[in-house]
């Protein structure tokens, strides 16, 4: 009888690990190949942090894209402490792993492209950015509307090319990744419930973002 006990509690057990693992592998994956140019992406809200208006974000057509069409922040809005967010509204998530294509376009103020995560409010989150006129990547928490570093790292950043930008948040620590390479960790508590993922941008930085991949790790 205790031997076949055991073997239920290793069935059962082993059962719980496959559904764990599988529920962390649970990755949405924007469908921007069904989305229509012209229009806004399906699933998103916008909004932004500062100054300027809030613009729409579109679906472009964009031939060197995976599906020859991006989700683009096209407003030339010269607002220096501006930044657009594209809210993904179906999800919501403490723990979380993201990783997209971008490709910074144009910009004479910045060209940027990033990631928010536990976006509580406009105001309040955490994002990670790459910037072609700076050549660098920088990890944020936004208090207030206020954006304080934590973190970064210097590297080239080309412009009118596809890079892929990754965010890990696991309670406390944070992993960058940049073109499929661990770039730096980083630890931070300030925001510690779930909150909306979503793209950003800068000032008038117009930015392609394609393969979008979130993966809740709750």
């Amino acid at each position: 009888m205790n031997r076949l006990v055991a073997l239920i509690v290793m069935m059962i057990g082993g059962a719980l690990l496959t559904d764990t693992a599988h529920a962390q592998q649970a990755t949405t994956q924007i469908n921007i190949a069904a989305m229509r140019p012209g229009t806004a992406p399906a699933g998103f809200e916008f909004t932004l942090t500062g100054g300027g208006r809030v613009t729409a974000w579109k679906v472009v057509v964009d031939p060197t894209a995976a599906a020859q069409k991006a989700i683009a922040q096209t407003s030339a809005d010269r607002t220096d402490y501006r930044f657009p967010l594209a809210v993904y509204e179906p999800l919501l998530a403490r723990n979380v792993d993201v990783i997209v294509r971008f490709k910074p376009v144009g910009g004479t103020v910045d060209q940027a492209g990033g990631i928010a995560v536990r976006l509580a409010s406009p105001d309040d989150y955490y994002v990670v950015r790459a910037n072609a006129l700076e050549d660098n990547v920088r990890f944020y928490r936004v208090v207030k509307g206020s954006r304080q570093q934590i973190q970064g790292a210097n590297l080239k950043v080309a412009a009118n090319q596809w890079h892929t930008l990754g965010l890990r948040a696991e309670g406390d620590r944070f992993t960058v990744s940049f073109d499929g390479k661990p770039l730096f960790t980083a630890q931070d508590s300030t925001f510690v419930s779930p909150g909306k993922v979503a793209l950003w941008t800068k000032a008038d930085s117009v930015t392609h973002f394609d393969t979008i991949a979130i993966t809740p790790l709750d």
